[in-house]
C-alpha cells in the first residue's frame, strides 16, 4: 500500500486547509484510516482516525470541533478539513492505513497500530 499525501502549506491563524491523502490498490474501502502529526521534537501524535465506512470517526480533543476527517472510498481518498487553524497546529501531517483493524470498529489512536504511512506534508500556521 502506498500513501500520498498533499495538501499541506503555509496559512494565517484561524484559516483553513484540507490535507488529502491518495492510496494505491483496490482494497482501500477495507482498510482503517488515519491522520497523525509530530512538530520538532515531538512525538508523532494521533489527529483524526476513520473507519472503513464514513459512519465512525474519531479526534484527538485538541482539534475536535476544527478537523473534519472524511473518505472517499471510490477516489481511495482520506481527507482532513482544517478550520479554525492555531499555531499550535504547526507539524508535518501524516496519513496512515490500518490493514487489520475490524470492520467498522473504533480508529484505532495509537502510532503503532497503523502498518503503512505517507511521507507527510508538512502545515504552518501563522500568528
Amino acid at each position: 500500500v502506498q500513501l500520498q499525501a498533499s495538501g499541506g502549506g503555509l496559512v494565517q491563524a484561524g484559516g483553513s486547509l484540507r490535507l488529502s491523502c491518495v492510496a494505491s490498490g483496490t482494497t482501500f474501502a477495507t482498510y482503517a484510516m488515519g491522520w497523525f502529526r509530530q512538530d520538532a521534537g515531538k512525538e508523532r501524535e494521533f489527529v483524526a482516525g476513520i473507519a472503513q465506512s464514513m459512519r465512525i470517526t474519531d479526534y484527538a480533543e485538541s482539534v475536535k470541533g476544527r478537523f473534519t476527517i472524511s473518505r472517499d472510498n471510490a477516489k481511495n481518498t482520506v481527507y482532513l478539513q482544517m478550520n479554525s487553524l492555531k499555531p499550535e497546529d504547526t507539524a508535518v501531517y501524516f496519513c496512515a492505513a490500518d490493514i487489520g483493524r475490524w470492520y467498522e470498529s473504533r480508529p484505532a489512536v495509537l502510532p503503532g497500530d497503523y502498518e503503512y504511512w505517507g511521507q507527510g506534508t508538512k502545515v504552518t500556521v501563522s500568528s
